[in-house]
Formats: C-alpha cells, sequence, structure tokens
C-alpha cells in the first residue's frame, strides 16, 4: 500500500494506517527533532506532540501526497516551541570540538558535520538531502519562500565544502567548527 493509500486510510480513520504511517517516518522525524533540539528528553517531548497533534488532526489534511509536508511542519512548529520555552538556542560549547577519529574520507561523519551548521541552513540540508523533500516542500514546510531555501541550501552546502578539504596527498581532511 503506498503512502498516500495510507494517510487517505488514516484520514478516514483507519488507526492501523496512522499508526503504520507514524512506523514509517518516526526515525525521520526523529533525526529532525533532534537537529533541532539536541536534548533527547526535548526530542522525546517533540515526538510525542507531533504524532498527538497529528493523529487529532489528520481528518483536515487537504492532500494525501502533502503528508511529509504537512507532519514535518507540526514538528518543527512543536521544536521552534520547546527552544521558545527553553529560552536558548543550542549553545556551541555544547558541540564537540573534534571530529570523529582518524582523517579519512570513510571515517567522516557527515551528519555531524551537518548537524553543526547554523540552524536555518542544518534544517534545510536535513530536509531536503536526508528527507528527500522539494524546495517547494520546504518553503512551504518552513513558511519561508523558495528563494530562501535555496539560499539557506547554497549557505549551507558551502559550509559543509569548507569543512571537507583535499590534503596534498589526496585524503579528505575533516575540519571542526
Amino acid at each position: 500500500m503506498s503512502e498516500e493509500e495510507q494517510v487517505i486510510r488514516a484520514r478516514d480513520g483507519d488507526r492501523d494506517a496512522f499508526v503504520e504511517l507514524m512506523r514509517q517516518t518516526e526515525q525521520a522525524l526523529h533525526h529532525m527533532a533532534w537537529s533541532m533540539l539536541r536534548k533527547e528528553e526535548d526530542v522525546a517531548d517533540a515526538m510525542q506532540e507531533t504524532v498527538f497533534k497529528a493523529y487529532r488532526s489528520i481528518a483536515s489534511l487537504r492532500e494525501a501526497q502533502f503528508f511529509r509536508t504537512w507532519i514535518f511542519r507540526i514538528l518543527i512548529n512543536e521544536c521552534n516551541t520547546l527552544l521558545r520555552n527553553r529560552g536558548k538556542a543550542v549553545v556551541m560549547a555544547d558541540f564537540p570540538i573534534t571530529a570523529a577519529a582518524g582523517n579519512d574520507y570513510d571515517q567522516v561523519d557527515l551528519r555531524d558535520a551537518v548537524d553543526r551548521l547554523e540552524h536555518k541552513q542544518r534544517t534545510v540540508i536535513v530536509l531536503h538531502y536526508f528527507e528527500d523533500l522539494s524546495i517547494s516542500q520546504i518553503a512551504q514546510t518552513l513558511e519561508v519562500t523558495e528563494s530562501a531555501v535555496k539560499t539557506r541550501l547554497m549557505r549551507g552546502r558551502a559550509a559543509l565544502m569548507k569543512k571537507f578539504q583535499t590534503t596534498p596527498k589526496g585524503k579528505m581532511n575533516y575540519e571542526s567548527i
């Protein structure tokens, strides 16, 4: 059964279809929440609220093909609420100072490099490259223009490229922020 068919069934009141949708998106939602919140207890709270709000309002989802955009928007709103209530953004001191052990390309943790990006850049990079959302879907999810999404993607890619450099021996080095 396709995701759209499951969304339609869930929208029509099928609890099993809703549970299956949540199972399919749980890992992606968790990664997004972690990239924003950086505290497992906050991630758990955001995930729980997201599932609860999605379940309560799935009947209001007009177009099934926009389910992922819709659920990510709910999650991002919940994360932003938690961040506001926390009263601060992620502190740079919370980040590890060095990269994963070794300098070889095979040992570079791309996810870690992305997680070190500035919040706006990190969010669009995660949604675009890890969650396969289109630029228009990201713009809709974040409630910004497509130009803003493209700019954030460009800046995020540029920041990542600065971190990965080729040494004279042809090996990849990773510079920490």
